[in-house]
């Protein structure tokens, strides 16, 4: 039984729409061998997230495999937004952190912000006692900021090598920052797409036990190539291929987790490594 901790629908529906919508696109995972779900949501505004957190407590009622909210934004860096809408974005101030913090009630498991926002490292802290686990990404973080943002409690970096700085000789950034950190795993969206296969099995072998294979999936996993919606966002899948409408912006995945652990073993990934990956080091991660 798979643990994705990174998803934000399948079978045609989005996690958040409506209740049933939730349920069905659960329901669509399961049907690849996906156990147990975190929920993600793109940035919006805090009332439209409120009300997507709402419908996703009322059917976490309905599905114990519904494990609670991954917030994906809103405090996200405006040039590593990705398929996140500008207009959402905000900074996590006090008062904005314990609005989201009071909104969500408990059901937040995990949040994604960028470290080297104003007030982010505070923000990190904050959310850590509130027992949710935090990853870096959708940033433009240094090697220096990562580090930092780990030193206060972040334990997880959001799908490596995407919406992020890359490796140069000189210049670690998030994802060499991660690797050197025992403390922190790292999510890799394993479609083949994202990630090349040979940084996939490079992955592997630099922080054996720490890799989290998430799908990232949205509405069009396990569903026909057309137009989605991601958030406020009109988003085409073709060939497998997730883009924002009209651009080559990638826009989450098509995947599931079965799809992921298989190009793993294909990229030489030991097939133990890739399972535990997709089970054990997920749930470990969200202290389960």
């Amino acid at each position: 039984m798979y643990t994705d901790i990174h998803c934000h629908g399948g079978g045609g529906h989005s996690f958040g729409d409506t209740v049933e919508g939730t349920l069905a696109a659960f329901a669509a995972h399961r049907a690849h061998g996906t156990g147990r779900v975190v929920a993600s949501l793109v940035s919006e505004p805090l009332e439209r997230t409120a009300a997507a957190m709402d419908v996703i407590r009322q059917a976490m009622a309905l599905d114990a495999g519904l494990l609670g909210v991954h917030l994906e934004g809103p405090f996200l860096a405006p040039g590593r937004k990705g398929a996140h809408d500008a207009s959402a974005l905000a900074i996590p101030t006090p008062d904005v952190v314990d609005a989201l913090l009071d909104a969500a009630d408990g059901i937040v498991r995990q949040i994604t912000l960028a470290p080297e926002l104003p007030h982010a490292l505070d923000a990190i802290e904050r959310f850590v006692e509130a027992g949710v686990v935090v990853a870096v990404g959708h940033t433009e973080a240094d090697a220096e900021t990562a580090s930092a943002a780990f030193d206060r409690g972040a334990t997880l970096l959001t799908h490596a090598f995407n919406a992020m700085p890359g490796i140069t000789g000189r210049t670690p950034g998030p994802v060499g920052t991660a690797i050197a950190d025992r403390r922190v795993s790292l999510e890799v969206i394993a479609d083949g797409i994202h990630v090349d296969p040979r940084l996939i099995a490079m992955l592997f072998n630099a922080a054996p036990g720490r890799i989290v294979l998430m799908t990232d999936a949205m509405a069009a996993a396990a569903a026909a190539p057309g137009r989605y919606m991601l958030g406020s966002l009109a988003v085409d899948v073709v060939d497998g291929r997730a883009v924002i409408a009209g651009t080559d912006t990638l826009a989450g995945s098509a995947l599931t987790m079965d799809r992921a652990v298989e190009v793993c073993v294909d990229a030489g990934v030991p097939r133990e490594a890739a399972m535990a990956a997709a089970t054990e080091t997920p749930a470990r991660v969200l202290g389960r």
